[in-house]
């Protein structure tokens, strides 16, 4: 299937000779996909809804609330998703843009930054979680959090300071917080550069969370086969 990747950022360009930049990382992640990329971030948008069979949207260093021309127009992107009734998979940023465009309320955490390996509890299991498991241990890099859902929207995971670790929006539409898509070696180096502005002890906190099994594999997986639609 052709999938859409809806680029919401860049990586810096010092990492990117050991990292690639998000395409390459995302092209690792979902090796089985035939993505085009957009860099929406740069203005770059699909010029029809029907050129990609599904589209998935990238983390950001931007919010969601931010009064950017190039995030006004993708959440008009994503309601045009929306009514089409295309498959959407929503990561970090992405999730949170997924809850804005649709009637939800995005801003950020009341307990502050979510990083390193954080463990999502399922609380609804659907039949493309498969094979289940009740947990999974997923990295994270956020600040903002989904605080209102919009319609027609169930939550099907948390973690203990993200209540909105991961929904649906009707049968179609998928946003989750935390970057399957990142490696262990990369969300420490994200942490180690933001000390500043998260604060020592929750950077020491991160990196040590970095030595619990990570369920990324499996969690991509499971966005196969809803995207896929497999019943």
């Amino acid at each position: 299937m052709k999938v859409g990747l809806l680029l919401c950022d860049h990586v810096r360009p010092e990492f990117r000779d050991e990292f690639g930049d998000y395409p390459a990382i995302f092209q690792r992640a979902w090796s089985t996909f035939d993505f085009e990329v957009f860099a929406v971030c740069d203005g770059q948008f699909p010029s029809s809804v029907d050129i990609c069979d599904a589209y998935i949207a990238t983390g950001s260093s931007h919010s969601v609330y931010e009064e950017l021309d190039w995030v006004i127009q993708l959440q008009q992107f994503i309601r045009d998703i929306h009514q089409s009734e295309k498959y959407f998979l929503g990561v970090c940023f992405g999730h949170q843009l997924l809850a804005a465009a649709l009637g939800g309320e995005v801003k950020k955490a009341q307990s502050g930054w979510s990083v390193g390996i954080q463990t999502f509890t399922i609380s609804q299991q659907e039949a493309w979680m498969d094979p289940f498991q009740t947990r999974l241990n997923l990295l994270m890099m956020c600040q903002d959090q989904v605080h209102v859902l919009p319609p027609n929207a169930t939550v099907l995971a948390s973690t203990p300071a993200c209540p909105v670790g991961i929904f649906r929006v009707g049968q179609r539409m998928l946003g989750v917080q935390a970057h399957p898509e990142f490696s262990k070696a990369y969300d420490q180096l994200l942490m180690e550069t933001r000390i500043d502005r998260m604060g020592a002890k929750t950077v020491e906190q991160g990196v040590a969370s970095l030595s619990l099994p990570l369920d990324a594999e499996k969690f991509i997986q499971w966005t196969l086969r809803f995207l896929s639609a497999v019943d």
